[in-house]
């Protein structure tokens, strides 16, 4: 199983919305991907509890059961679309993938 862990720090204004209203646009693209994309097997997503170390806004953790698979998401149409919009609103982005 391969396991895919993104987060990223969302700008305070972007797009025309602030970064509440970008934070739920985000969460809901993120959220259809899984239903879209038959490599996802299983997806958490969600934002970061508020503290002052926090360093990231929202989080995505995907699993697919290969390295094809992961590929595979990460050309597709619909991601790249989603992709498209969180490079707008974001401002930092850490990644990894691992194999469990």
């Amino acid at each position: 199983m391969i396991k895919h862990i993104v987060m990223w720090k969302l700008r305070e204004h972007a797009e025309g919305a602030d970064k509440t209203v970008n934070a739920e646009k985000m969460l809901g693209l993120l959220e259809n991907l899984e239903e879209i994309i038959p490599a996802v097997r299983n997806s958490e997503i969600g934002t970061n509890v508020p503290s002052p170390q926090t360093t990231h806004d929202i989080v995505l953790n995907l699993e697919f059961r290969t390295l094809a698979d992961l590929e595979a998401y990460q050309q597709h149409p619909e991601h790249q679309k989603t992709a498209e919009f969180i490079k707008k609103v974001t401002v930092d982005r850490v990644a990894v993938d691992y194999i469990v």
